[in-house]
């Protein structure tokens, strides 16, 4: 996806309704290492909107299913409610809960990362973005990303955790953009 596709989807994303009360959600959603941190960065800079990983939710590696739950306490009902997201970092070194954080917002957000598209958050996103991208083109990008090492043992585990949780939701079938995770963004 080159940048001029990048400022269509912003384009879009702009166009679309705010469903959290004033604030229009793009999610970014798909499998690791299918690029959804890098399109939310592209994004990001063409729109001025802030980005939330999913990363920083997680209740650690086997807490997938349990970060939609956080998505919406943390994230949605605040927005809903006129408020910034405010929710807990997970610190992944000492595998605990740290300290709280705020993602000051305006009129956008774009939340990047597995679970954000999940059936429970869909009412409250304006966009919906699936990438799609074939495991060996992810598992490259996993082996190069600069966290392999601590990431390296969980992905399994992580894997299957991302297999149950797309056959519960299947957001690529309510996904207003589905993009090819192996171009550029």
């Amino acid at each position: 996806m080159d940048s001029e596709a990048v400022t269509s989807l912003a384009e879009l994303a702009r166009d679309r309704p705010p469903l959290a009360g004033g604030v229009r959600v793009v999610a970014i959603e798909g499998r690791s290492g299918a690029g959804k941190t890098s399109l939310a960065e592209a994004l990001a800079a063409v729109t001025g909107w802030p980005v939330f990983h999913m990363d920083d939710v997680y209740p650690g590696w086997t807490g997938l299913a349990a970060s939609v739950d956080l998505l919406a306490l943390w994230v949605v009902m605040p927005l809903l409610n006129g408020a910034d997201p405010r929710w807990r970092r997970y610190d992944w070194e000492r595998g605990r809960p740290a300290e709280w954080c705020t993602t000051p917002v305006v009129d956008g957000l774009i939340v990047e990362g597995c679970g954000c598209g999940a059936a429970e958050i869909r009412p409250y996103l304006s966009t919906l973005v699936w990438i799609d991208a074939p495991a060996e083109v992810r598992h490259r990008r996993l082996d190069a990303r600069s966290d392999a090492a601590v990431y390296t043992p969980h992905r399994e585990a992580w894997a299957r955790q991302e297999e149950d949780f797309y056959a519960l939701h299947t957001p690529w079938e309510y996904a207003d953009v589905v993009l090819d995770g192996t171009a550029p963004w």
